[in-house]
């Protein structure tokens, strides 16, 4: 129950979140910053998730998908 409650009105919302970010930006951002700054930090959200879920490659993992990538 506190978990839940700590959730519904401690913790911020996704929204919330980002309403703060945008308030910390230049007030002469134009809306293509906004939104690229919106999708850098989903972009690294989501590595932060992956990477506490274990979600990642070893360092030759990526070197061989990357070979992939370049030829």
């Amino acid at each position: 129950m506190i978990f839940i409650y700590l959730i519904e009105n401690i913790m911020p919302t996704q929204k919330e979140n980002i309403i703060e970010m945008i308030k910390n930006l230049p007030d002469d951002i134009s809306l293509e910053d906004i939104i690229e700054a919106i999708y850098v930090r989903q972009k690294i959200e989501k590595g932060l998730k992956d990477s506490k879920e274990g979600n990642l490659y070893t360092h030759e993992e990526a070197k061989e998908r990357l070979e992939k990538w370049l030829k």
